[in-house]
């Protein structure tokens, strides 16, 4: 004998029906909206046999996606990338930091590197190029540091 469906039982149902078709929604997420290549034996993220590397792949080297050439930041100054939230800047010549370009006062994104200085929009903070630090507020906690490398020309996430 059946008996009749309960609101609980319905409930139940559907959660668990929800969360079983929410497998994989926490996978980390690139921004082709692609599955990341996995390494190989070698430790290389190279594409299987008979499957040429995308344009994306092939600027990729073992320390990350290329971001940048190392022309692209100009010495004294750096560039802001919006979309990877990342401020690269050059203080002296062939000497590359990178930093959040997220404005530590209230989280806007910074827009221009000018005068030795970041700069956020919102509210008027400026951080030094060389290190990230406050060289005016309202901020009073430095930009955070990122990781970077430098591989000949280009300047790769890391």
């Amino acid at each position: 004998m059946t008996q009749p469906a309960t609101r609980r039982t319905v409930l139940a149902t559907g959660a668990g029906a929800l969360a079983l078709g929410c497998v994989g929604c926490g996978a980390d997420r690139n921004e082709g909206g692609a599955a990341p290549a996995s390494p190989t034996a070698s430790g290389s993220s190279a594409p299987p046999s008979g499957m040429a590397a995308s344009p994306a792949a092939q600027e990729a080297s073992s320390t990350g996606r290329r971001l940048a050439m190392t022309s692209d930041i100009p010495e004294g100054g750096g560039k802001v990338f919006k979309e990877e939230k990342i401020v690269v800047t050059q203080p002296k010549k062939g000497d590359f930091k990178a930093f959040s370009a997220i404005c530590t006062h209230q989280g806007c994104t910074v827009n221009r590197v000018a005068d030795g200085t970041i700069d956020c929009p919102c509210h008027g903070s400026k951080y030094r190029i060389a290190d990230g630090s406050v060289a005016h507020g309202p901020a009073t906690r430095p930009l955070g540091k990122e990781s970077i490398t430098v591989s000949g020309n280009s300047i790769h996430l890391a």
